[in-house]
C-alpha cells in the first residue's frame, strides 16, 4: 500500500514553501521602491524583471516536474534551495538594470522548480493517490507566507537595507531551507501506487476516445488555472487602489488586504475538514465563483461591502490553490503527475506575469469598472469547471 501522508514531512515542506514564497513572490511588493531608487531605475522596471522571472518559471516548470516524476522531489527541491540562495545573493549585489534582470532570471529558475507545483509533485511522488490531504496541509502552512514575509522583509529593509534583506533571505535558504528539503524522504510512492487505485468512472465511449478526452480536460484545467491566477495576481498587485476607486478609504483598503490571508487559510481549513468528502471539482467550482460574487456585492453596495469582497476573494483563492494540486491528481492519476502539472501551469505563469500590467492599465482607464474584467474571467473559469465533471464522470478513467 502507498504510505499515509506524514505530518512531519508535511510540516517541513510547508515551512520550506513559506520561505520560498516569502522570499520570492512576495519580495517585490516590499523592496521594489527602495531597490529602484538605489539603482536609479523606474519602479516598473523592477516589476518587469519580476515578470521575466515568472516567464522563466513557466518554461522550467514542465522539466522540473518530469525530473520529480523520475527521481522524487527531494533532489529537485534541494537544488532549488541553492538556486534561490544564489539568485537572492546576486540580487543583493546588482548595480544596474542588466544585473537586476539577470538576478531575477536566476530566481525564476528556482520559482519554476521550487514553488507549489514542485511541492505538490513531490507529495504525489511520495504518497500517490493519498496526497490530497498532504497538498492541503502544506498550503495551510504556506498560506502565511505573506503574513511572515512582508513584515520580515520590511523590518530587514529598515534595519539593514534592501540589499541586506536579500542577503538574509539567501542565508535562510542555505541554512533553514536546505536543511528542510534535505530532510524529505526519497522513497517514491509510485512503486506501490498501484495498490490504491483511483475511483473508476463509467466509460460511455470506447477506450480509444480516452486520449482525446484527456486532452480536452487538460485544456480546460489549463484555462481555469490561467484564469484564476490572473485574478489572484491582479488583486495582489492592485487591490488597495481598486477598493479606493470603489469609494473605500485607504484605512479600509488596508484592513481588507489584511483579511485576505486569514480568509485563504480559513477556506483551506474548510476544504481540509468539511469539503474533503466531496469531489475537488465541486469545491473548485464553488471557489471560482466567489470572486465574481464578491465583486457583484462590492459593485452594488459599494464601500460597505469591501470587507465581504476581500473575504470572498481570499476564500476562493485559498481553495483554488489546493485545486491546482488535486484536480490533475484525481482526473489523471499519479503517473506522470509532475510533468503534467508543469505543463498545465505554463499558461498560468504567463497570465500571472502579465496580470499586474494589464489590470493596472484597465484600472487607470476604467476605475472600479475594471472588476467587470476579473468577474468575467471568474465566471468563465466557473463555467469551464462545470463541464469537467461531465467529462470526468462519463469519460475519464485511470491512465
Amino acid at each position: 500500500m502507498a504510505a499515509e501522508p506524514n505530518v512531519a514531512v508535511i510540516s517541513r515542506l510547508g515551512i520550506a514553501q513559506t520561505l520560498a514564497w516569502g522570499s520570492t513572490y512576495y519580495l517585490p511588493a516590499m523592496l521594489a521602491e527602495p531597490m529602484a531608487k538605489d539603482l536609479g531605475v523606474p519602479t516598473p522596471t523592477v516589476f518587469a524583471a519580476f515578470s521575466a522571472a515568472l516567464m522563466v518559471s513557466a518554461l522550467i516548470g514542465p522539466h522540473a516536474g518530469r525530473l520529480i516524476d523520475h527521481t522524487g522531489g527531494r533532489l529537485v527541491l534541494v537544488f532549488t534551495s541553492i538556486i534561490f540562495a544564489l539568485g537572492l545573493a546576486a540580487l543583493g549585489l546588482v548595480q544596474g538594470p542588466i544585473g537586476l534582470f539577470l538576478a531575477w532570471l536566476i530566481i525564476g529558475i528556482g520559482m519554476g522548480s521550487g514553488l507549489y507545483e514542485a511541492a505538490f509533485s513531490a507529495l504525489v511522488a511520495l504518497y500517490g493517490n493519498r496526497a490530497r490531504s498532504a497538498i492541503t496541509g502544506i498550503t495551510l502552512i504556506a498560506g502565511f507566507a505573506s503574513t511572515v514575509g512582508w513584515p520580515l522583509t520590511t523590518l530587514l529593509e529598515a534595519q539593514i537595507g534592501w540589499r541586506g534583506a536579500c542577503f538574509t533571505w539567501s542565508a535562510l535558504h542555505l541554512t533553514l531551507g536546505l536543511a528542510l528539503n534535505l530532510s524529505l524522504p526519497t522513497r517514491l510512492a509510485a512503486q506501490t501506487a498501484e495498490a490504491t487505485p483511483l475511483p473508476q468512472y463509467p466509460i460511455e465511449k470506447p477506450a480509444s476516445d480516452t486520449g482525446n478526452l484527456h486532452r480536452r480536460a487538460s485544456y480546460a484545467l489549463a484555462f481555469v488555472f490561467a484564469a484564476t491566477w490572473f485574478i489572484s495576481t491582479a488583486m495582489a498587485a492592485h487591490l488597495p487602489r481598486l477598493l479606493q476607486a470603489g469609494g473605500a478609504t485607504l484605512a479600509t483598503a488596508v484592513m481588507v488586504g489584511a483579511l485576505i490571508g486569514p480568509a485563504q487559510v480559513a477556506a483551506r481549513l474548510l476544504e481540509f475538514s468539511l469539503l474533503r468528502k466531496i469531489h475537488p471539482i465541486v469545491s473548485a467550482r464553488i471557489a471560482a465563483s466567489l470572486h465574481p460574487i464578491g465583486a457583484l456585492l462590492f459593485g452594488i453596495i459599494g464601500a460597505p461591502a469591501a470587507a465581504a469582497f476581500g473575504i470572498l476573494h481570499g476564500a476562493g483563492n485559498g481553495i483554488l490553490t489546493i485545486a491546482k494540486g488535486t484536480l490533475p491528481l484525481v482526473i489523471f492519476g499519479p503517473n506522470g503527475y509532475g510533468h503534467l502539472q508543469g505543463v498545465l501551469m505554463v499558461p498560468a505563469r504567463i497570465a500571472q506575469a502579465l496580470a499586474p500590467w494589464l489590470f493596472g492599465m484597465c484600472l487607470d482607464e476604467f476605475g472600479i469598472k475594471s472588476l467587470w474584467l476579473t468577474s468575467a474571467i471568474g465566471v468563465g473559469a466557473t463555467l469551464v469547471l462545470i463541464t469537467i465533471p461531465l467529462v470526468v464522470d462519463k469519460r475519464i478513467q485511470r491512465v
